[in-house]
């Protein structure tokens, strides 16, 4: 019996505005100027415009908030948990994201930069035009993630267990998948797919046969095979 070719995943549509988010109506303006605290608990508010600097906002809980044309500057956000939030135009520099908790969160045309992310859980999350360059990811979990035409540069999920995760239109250089677990990962749609390690680690991913072609060397190297 020939088996089913793997369904193309659907991507969740992402609020392409403010107006568009079912809470908008409920945001409260952020006051611009106020530092972030730890364990403290943001509902529906609106960061816009918010140069976060050397802030510690451990353990914070972010829900149903919009995050605008704001910058998180070797910010603390350890174990924060971002419930619902929407991120546009946002970057994070050096910022402290391990352990954090995302769910049913989007970010359009957002750059993260040295972050330190590793064990951290995202589900249902959707990265929109986004650039991650030099993000660790080390034994986070991802579920439901998906990147839609983002660059990914030196990002490490060595470690890292990827259930559901899809790449549509992304470019990945240099990915590490050292000891990750995939599962459903579907790479078909990435406009470029280059590995820094991991090549063992890909059982559970789907790949194209272009992509097939230009793994080969490495995977043949990975699996100990001379091809002459």
């Amino acid at each position: 019996m020939t088996p089913k070719p793997p369904k193309t995943p659907k991507i969740p549509p992402v609020p392409e505005d403010l107006a568009a988010l079912p809470y908008a109506h409920l945001l409260t303006p952020h006051d611009v100027g106020s530092a972030l605290s730890p364990e403290e608990r943001y509902d529906t508010v609106h960061f816009d415009h918010a140069p976060f600097e050397d802030d510690n906002a451990a353990g914070a809980h972010f829900l149903e908030c919009a995050v605008t044309d704001s910058s998180f500057t070797a910010v603390n956000l350890r174990r924060a948990r971002f419930n619902d939030v929407w991120l546009q135009g946002t970057r994070f520099v050096g910022a402290r994201l391990t352990e954090t908790n995302w769910l049913d969160s989007w970010a359009d045309s957002c750059a993260l930069a040295g972050v330190e992310a590793f064990g951290s859980g995202l589900r249902r999350v959707v990265f929109r035009r986004c650039k991650f360059d030099s993000v660790n990811l080390r034994t986070a979990s991802l579920r439901e993630v998906t990147f839609e035409d983002c660059v990914l540069r030196d990002v490490d999920f060595g470690g890292a267990k990827l259930t559901d995760v899809s790449f549509p239109g992304s470019s990945l250089e240099r990915l590490r998948l050292g000891q990750a677990t995939l599962k459903n990962m579907d790479l078909r749609g990435a406009v470029k797919l280059d590995l820094a390690d991991g090549y063992d680690s890909l059982r559970g991913a789907i790949i194209g046969t272009d992509q097939l072609l230009e793994l080969a060397p490495a995977l043949a190297s990975t699996l100990g095979i001379t091809v002459t």
